[in-house]
């Protein structure tokens, strides 16, 4: 690999860039896809690959290609360090989501209670800002207390977050609905929240609800229907 090239793409990781690397074989040409300069069919192919977070070889026309997809790992960010989170933030990194979890009560938001997690004590919606969301990036508010969970919504809805969720009875959520139309969102943006959050598997302990909930947060990763 040359240098130009690796270079190229650990800046891509570091800002979070989904690329696609191309090597023809066996001479060893070599593209960082999304690139104008690159052949069409070799443009088209990787980025079908790079949707499908696939990695393999390929032939086009009468060449071979290696094509290697580095999408950005999925992330989840959990706004609100209770029992909750206490079982989802292990459980979404055992499923290969790197892991914040948001809460500004620093004795909630503790080493202690989240060991091996990174944890941020700023307001949800200034740390969600210093984020920055993306399409592989899924958000999920456990507070139940609007002061916080409200303006951390309001500013996931306006992210490319592929999966927002609100912990919260029906009633909770309708009063909640209410809130955010008063702030101004439209109801297309309040329908990508997913609330109740999870889903209806019956869960009732922390342990279950975190199952429910990662459950829909794969759900919505992989195309599939995220409520019953």
């Amino acid at each position: 690999m040359k240098a130009e090239h690796l270079h190229a793409l650990q800046a891509a990781a570091t800002q979070r860039i989904p690329v696609a690397f191309a090597t023809r074989l066996p001479d060893g040409t070599a593209f960082i896809l999304p690139d104008p300069a690159a052949p069409q069919a070799l443009a088209l192919e990787a980025a079908t690959m790079l949707a499908a977070d696939k990695t393999g070889m390929v032939t086009i026309g009468a060449e071979d290609w290696f094509i290697e997809s580095r999408n950005p790992a999925p992330r989840a960010i959990i706004v609100g360090a209770v029992h909750i989170a206490q079982s989802l933030a292990p459980l979404a990194a055992t499923m290969g989501f790197d892991v914040v979890v948001v809460d500004p009560r620093r004795a909630f938001a503790s080493a202690d209670r989240f060991p091996g997690v990174v944890t941020r004590t700023d307001w949800p919606d200034e740390a969600l800002q210093a984020l920055r969301p993306d399409a592989r990036t899924a958000i999920i508010t456990l507070t139940h207390d609007p002061k916080l969970d409200d303006p951390a919504l309001i500013a996931a809805l306006a992210t490319d977050a592929f999966y927002i969720g609100s912990l919260g009875s029906r009633k909770t959520h309708a009063a909640r609905l209410d809130r955010l139309r008063e702030a101004g969102l439209t109801e297309a943006s309040l329908a990508r929240i997913c609330a109740p959050v999870g889903l209806d598997i019956g869960a009732v302990t922390a342990p279950e609800i975190a199952i429910s909930v990662i459950a829909q947060m794969v759900a919505a990763r992989r195309g599939k229907p995220t409520r019953a």
